[in-house]
């Protein structure tokens, strides 16, 4: 497992919760939160819940993200946006094809497998232990305003300036070789 943080270089911001019933901070995913692809993998999105937002934040963006995956650039796995002032959750498996669990106005971008919904874990086999960044992002703009074709890593260089806080929970998951 890599030291990279993926937020070393970003402007600094608030600290918030972010909580679970999914999975602890720390802790391995589930089973149902892996891909499809592997024994008991069901591609099952997190229940996430999270409060002590910064005062001046109008909307939130969610994303799932793996910075030991051996791309060089990591793996998205998760990212919605646009999820109004007013949630302060999100029930496990929100992010299916038809993000059936996203409150109104909120939308799936595709993850780098190019399909808008949860991609589960997959690390390599034999590859270690991987981080799984969650993370509620708190953003100072109603609409982050990307293409509805965008990918995660867009979404992150536009919400860069107007994110007021980060709450991250860290699962984590490795395939035996």
């Amino acid at each position: 497992m890599s030291a990279h943080d993926p937020f070393a270089r970003l402007p600094r911001a608030a600290s918030f919760t972010v909580t679970s019933t999914t999975v602890a901070d720390g802790a391995p995913w589930p089973p149902e939160q892996h891909s499809a692809g592997l024994p008991g993998g069901k591609d099952r999105s997190p229940q996430l819940s999270w409060s002590g937002a910064p005062d001046g934040t109008r909307s939130y963006a969610v994303t799932v993200y793996d910075p030991d995956a051996p791309t060089g650039s990591g793996f998205w796995h998760w990212a919605v946006a646009d999820i109004p002032a007013t949630a302060t959750e999100l029930p496990e498996g929100a992010g299916d094809d038809t993000g059936s669990g996203l409150p109104a106005g909120a939308w799936q971008l595709p993850n780098d497998a190019r399909a808008a919904r949860y991609i589960g874990a997959a690390p390599p086999a034999g590859h270690g232990a991987h981080r799984y960044l969650v993370v509620v992002h708190a953003l100072d703009i109603p609409a982050v305003g990307v293409p509805a074709d965008a990918t995660p890593a867009v979404l992150g260089f536009t919400m860069a300036g107007h994110t007021l806080g980060r709450a991250v929970l860290t699962a984590t998951a490795e395939t035996p070789a």
